[in-house]
């Protein structure tokens, strides 16, 4: 039977959302170096997209991988259209960049070369600066048509080269030689400053100050011209994760390592370059034609997060501080409150600070009898983990999950397990099948009778990484309602091998979470036929099952007035008339949306959760995810607040149409909402109310 319902393919919708992130450059409201800054987020970005989900579909259009939903054709006509649209988009990020970046450092007396033709009081400091700190760095390799004697390594820059030699006849069969040289930015900056003069600041590629004295590389021989070069490898390493846990160890070992040497799926070259330069790389590193993706003259633009800022003048990016609550100050110790009261942290606006404090006092505090987490991404030298070693050091039980496959993140997870198992904590390595993506802590303590256990949960939407949550809106609950914790030291026996466990309060995918949440849209879909208010508002980062999908259009259809703020993958169609009463909307801003919080009206009576999951069938069906219920009253009018405030957004909210196109709010005359900046100020205001 033909479904009567359709889809954005999740793809070509993640690239929707990569745009609205470029779009941010083009805000002349934003100072300028944050504008640049997001430059570099959309090129970073889409390297990640090409390295996994392009290169994904380019095993299976060639037929070297086999996927129950694609087919080779599919496949085939997915990738003309994911290149057909960058394409689009790099021609707007060129327009952005010459025709409204660089006119506006210049403004700024910031002169930012794009070629090597300077002013003359230049010449003498590049070619001192050539000569005394690039120089010695440059091994020009040659290349030959029939002979592989170089390798292109992943997501690093190249200059192709091609001479014309002086004792050669025009028409010998080695008058023309070509050579590609690495260029040398991890000894040398990407952008070196020129000296200033008469006010002006000068800054200048490294590629640019090669090509002004590249002569100096060749003699011999005439420079006929030379292109910036780059590859795109196939990032994603295939762990056969229904081996046991110690051969899962061993693959994710081995196979790390291959990642930088992965297969090509992507050759970007200067659009500039001519077409018989071009066919001679292309056949010297036997590159598939439908592997090349015609760049920019300067590639790897996420390098321009290290341009530098010369001007004082200029605008400093300003972003809201991290606040610590004045509240737990006053009480001393987080345990002390939580035993009165549940409390939910919102990152970045409260400081990540108070989550490190729970564990801290957790490892000193004699009533503590065991910890445990779990580990999905964390950060380097992380707090986290120097605590919870601490906790073992001062004779706690410590239990921690670690996940050693979550994607880029591998070797510092299985560094940081084998850290931690030395110890003397205990590590329980991956699942075989699935992926645990909840982010969840629970501290068992002896109660002030001595008798029992008092346990103290944390449920987050995000990873337990202090870096991550500097620049992550994400959120997290503290409590020790025992309908939660009894749940959560159920969820930790099931992570540890314990056949099924009963959730009543806690959704977990792959027990309970796709059932309640069927109950929760039936009950709407229920009260809208009855003519009473049916709502529903979702806050996700994706949003791509279509099972759930579905469900949501049946509940538009009848009636339930949907909300969706959805930061990235959308493949819902708004605007049909099975979704004629469910708009999308899409923030992008200083931080990165990543909180999961769910809205359901229930009568005028919200049931609220936050937890791990996106609705993207991985998360759905494929991983260990947990959600809590927001049960304190206050918390829940506290996140209301939050999702209003979201909602009506007019700076950097946009609606998501049924074309794909980001549609900017019209703002009223006097109505200006910029939602994390009024949340962080609805926040610090309640910070500062005596409670």
């Amino acid at each position: 039977m033909e479904n009567k319902y359709q889809y954005f393919r999740r793809d070509i919708s993640w690239l929707s959302f990569n745009y609205r992130v470029l779009l941010e450059a083009n805000d002349d409201k934003l100072p300028l170096y944050e504008r640049i800054n997001f430059i570099s987020i959309y090129s970073s970005n889409l390297e990640e997209f090409y390295k996994i989900r392009v290169a994904d579909h380019k095993a299976i259009a060639s037929g070297a991988t086999r996927n129950d939903e694609e087919t080779v054709q599919s496949a085939a006509i997915l990738l003309e259209d994911i290149n057909n649209e960058v394409n689009r988009q790099l021609e707007d990020r060129v327009r952005i960049f010459e025709g409204k970046i660089l006119p506006a450092l210049r403004k700024n007396h910031i002169i930012f070369y794009q070629d090597h033709d300077v002013a003359s009081f230049q010449k003498e400091f590049i070619k001192k600066f050539f000569r005394e700190e690039i120089f010695p760095f440059l091994q020009p390799v040659p290349v030959y048509k029939n002979k592989v004697v170089s390798f292109l390594r992943d997501n690093r820059l190249y200059l192709a080269v091609r001479l014309l030699s002086h004792d050669k006849g025009p028409n010998a069969p080695d008058h023309i030689q070509y050579f590609v040289m690495k260029l040398p930015y991890s000894k040398v900056p990407r952008f070196i400053e020129l000296p200033p003069h008469e006010g002006n600041y000068y800054i200048m590629y490294i590629e640019e100050i090669i090509k002004a004295n590249i002569d100096m590389i060749f003699p011999g021989y005439d420079v006929d011209s030379s292109f910036c070069i780059k590859i795109s490898r196939d990032a994603d390493i295939l762990i056969d994760d229904s081996a046991s846990t110690a051969d899962i160890v061993e693959q994710v070992k081995k196979k790390v390592k291959k990642r930088k040497i992965g297969a090509v799926c992507r050759f970007v070259y200067d659009r500039q370059m001519p077409k018989d330069f071009l066919d001679f790389l292309v056949d010297a590193f036997s590159i598939n034609r439908d592997e090349l993706v015609p760049g920019d003259k300067h590639l790897n633009l996420e390098d321009l997060r290290y341009l530098p800022n010369p001007s004082k003048q200029l605008q400093k990016i300003e972003k809201p501080k991290p606040m610590k609550l004045n509240f737990l100050d006053e009480r001393g110790s987080i345990f002390n409150y939580v035993q009165q009261k549940d409390l939910l942290l919102h990152y970045p606006y409260h400081s990540f600070e108070h989550f490190i404090q729970f564990l801290v006092e957790a490892v000193h505090d004699p009533a503590t009898r065991e910890i445990m987490v779990t580990q999905y991404r964390v950060a380097e030298n992380s707090a986290v983990i120097n605590a919870l070693i601490s906790a073992a050091q001062n004779k706690k039980k410590v239990t921690v999950f670690v996940e050693l496959k979550a994607r880029f993140d591998e070797e510092n997870n299985l560094a940081n397990a084998e850290m931690m198992k030395a110890a003397g904590i205990k590590i329980i390595y991956s699942l075989p099948g699935l992926k645990v993506h909840a982010k969840v802590a629970l501290i068992r303590r002896k109660s002030n009778d001595h008798e029992k256990m008092c346990d103290f949960a944390y449920i987050g939407t995000g990873n337990f990484n202090e870096k991550t949550a500097a620049v992550y809106a994400d959120c997290g609950l503290f409590t020790c309602n025992p309908k939660i914790t009894h749940d959560l030291h159920a969820l930790f026996h099931t992570l540890q091998g314990k056949e099924n466990p009963k959730f009543h309060n806690l959704l977990v995918a792959r027990f309970n979470l796709i059932t309640e949440l069927n109950k929760l849209i039936d009950h709407e879909i229920e009260l809208a036929q009855q003519g009473k208010i049916g709502r529903i508002i979702l806050k996700m980062n994706a949003l791509q099952d279509p099972i759930m999908i579905n469900r949501l259009y049946e509940a538009s259809q009848q009636g339930v007035k949907i909300d969706l703020i959805i930061r990235g993958i959308c493949c819902l169609i708004p605007g049909q008339t099975y979704s004629r009463n469910i708009r999308v909307t899409r923030i992008v801003d200083s931080f990165l949306e990543h909180a999961r919080i769910w809205y359901f009206g229930n009568n005028g009576r919200p049931k609220i959760y936050c937890g791990s999951p996106d609705w993207m069938r991985r998360n759905l069906y494929r991983r260990i995810e947990a959600v809590t219920p927001i049960l304190d009253p206050d918390i829940k009018q506290e996140v209301i607040d939050m999702l209003d405030i979201q909602l009506s957004d007019n700076e950097k909210a946009c609606f998501v149409d049924e074309n794909l196109n980001n549609l900017f709010k019209t703002k009223s005359k006097g109505y200006s909402i910029r939602a994390q900046y009024s949340f962080y100020n609805y926040l610090k205001k309640k910070n500062e109310t005596p409670l």
